[in-house]
């Protein structure tokens, strides 16, 4: 398990592709603000927009998601304090304004990038809205 990729997976890459593909620049890995050893697997920092790939082994998929037979207690609790550490970052981001959005590694990027530019459109109103002061819905 040692050998398992933390980073840059084929998922991961296949989304961060169809991102880049329509347009889109972001920022790789980056550092959560406020929690160290821990990172933002995609992130739009101006947007506040945090995507996390999850994999469906590691985060307990519910979908996927299997269970060991060898060492099997330990590896229940090691998925479970996983998806403690998932909320934990998810409300820690949350509270900071950021918009989380959590994909499972199973989902095709086609999807991915739908749910993705739904949540960027929807963030670039509010980013206007702060940026320029307004508070009504349309501002001429």
């Amino acid at each position: 398990m040692s050998r398992q990729a933390k980073r840059d997976t084929q998922c991961e890459r296949g989304i961060r592709s169809a991102l880049f593909a329509s347009g889109l620049r972001y920022r790789v890995h980056f550092p959560l603000p406020g929690m160290a050893r821990r990172s933002i697997d995609i992130a739009f920092p101006r947007r506040r927009v945090a995507i996390f790939v999850d994999g469906c082994f590691w985060h307990g998929c519910p979908i996927h998601g299997r269970h060991v037979k060898t060492n099997s207690e330990w590896w229940r609790r090691k998925i479970e304090r996983n998806r403690e550490r998932d909320a934990e970052t998810d409300a820690a981001l949350r509270a900071q304004d950021w918009t989380v959005l959590r994909i499972w590694e199973h989902e095709s990027a086609e999807a991915s990038l739908a749910q993705v530019l739904a949540v960027i459109e929807t963030r670039a109103g509010v980013a206007m809205r702060r940026e320029t002061g307004c508070r009504g819905a349309n501002r001429d």
